[in-house]
């Protein structure tokens, strides 16, 4: 059996899907904060309450010979929390080792662990992307959260022998996806001019298909075990090509217009939102070389058909939507 955590959640829950598409046969244990909510047959439920320092995962563990690790509190653009980075600490270190140390005592052979490229840092050189092994650099404190877990993973690892996989996506998209990403389909759909005409940036993105895909067989692959992975569509775009693709993908021609990069910047920052012109104007690139070499592993969906899923989804949502 397989556990896995924040299975209600965007990543957890395509996983636990792709799961039982594998294999009919195969049960997956999912942690859930309560009772309530329908899951399929082969999806046993099993109440944990929250992820915290002092979560008893002793029924979730049961029978469990693998982990797959979503569950954290997420990065947010404005956090109201007084003290940010012990409120990350607390969920995503403690609350993770806390489990961790309950899965090798159980005897869980495999624990994958879902972390995120902000381990790595904010933004790379144009042309020089992360890579696995690089030293980490976080700069928010998610992205420590997220370091020091991972940190800790490894010396459980070595202290117990439980196999520690790490994998850091940069921005997921597919079906359901919410945020920043959603927004740019919505403004799309709607034909709003966006001044994002001439944005030569290079993105890594990965599509929610293509992260399954790779968390998947990081629980059985031999070559996988104690190892970091980067994961993208392995196609690196501009803001620019991604939101005429995006266009392609919804039906509907994006609406851009030249705006230089610099005059997006100085803008931003007048209003406060030098961080958001910095996602969309700035580089992050990612080098997944060592996931296909150690793995055989290449991105089953390209950029074009991930983009097309995610478009589907949104449609789906728009179309179902009937609200004056």
């Amino acid at each position: 059996m397989i556990l896995v955590t924040g299975a209600t959640g965007f990543v957890g829950s395509a996983v636990v899907q792709r799961l039982l598409a594998d294999d009919d046969s195969r049960q997956v244990v999912v942690a859930v904060r309560r009772d309530g909510q329908q899951w399929p047959a082969k999806v046993l439920p099993r109440v944990t309450g929250e992820l915290e320092p002092s979560t008893d995962w002793t029924v979730a563990l049961d029978g469990v010979s693998a982990v797959i690790h979503c569950a954290a509190r997420v990065h947010v653009m404005s956090d109201t929390d007084a003290e940010p980075l012990e409120e990350f600490r607390r969920v995503n270190v403690e609350g993770t080792l806390n489990l961790a140390r309950q899965a090798a005592a159980a005897g869980v052979r495999r624990f994958v662990f879902v972390s995120s490229i902000k381990v790595n840092g904010e933004s790379t050189q144009l042309g020089s992307p992360f890579k696995a092994d690089d030293a980490p650099a976080p700069l928010d404190a998610y992205g420590v959260s997220k370091m020091e877990a991972e940190q800790g993973l490894r010396e459980l690892a070595t202290q117990t022998g439980m196999e520690v996989v790490i994998i850091r996506p940069p921005l997921v998209y597919g079906p359901g996806v919410k945020a920043n990403f959603a927004a740019m389909m919505r403004w799309l759909q709607r034909g709003v001019p966006l001044p994002l005409g001439a944005i030569h940036n290079q993105r890594s993105l990965v599509a929610l298909g293509n992260l399954v895909d790779l968390i998947v067989l990081c629980l059985t692959h031999p070559a996988a075990a104690n190892q970091t992975f980067l994961v993208s569509d392995g196609e690196d775009v501009s803001t620019s090509e991604l939101l005429r693709r995006m266009g392609q993908a919804l039906g509907r021609p994006a609406r851009l217009v030249p705006l230089p990069a610099s005059i997006l910047k100085l803008a931003a920052a007048m209003v406060g939102k030098s961080d958001v012109a910095q996602r969309l104007c700035g580089s992050l690139q990612v080098d997944i070389s060592k996931t296909r070499q150690l793995l055989g592993w290449t991105p089953p969906l390209s950029l074009d058909e991930g983009l097309l899923r995610a478009a589907a989804g949104s449609l789906e949502l728009t179309n179902g939507d009937t609200r004056c």
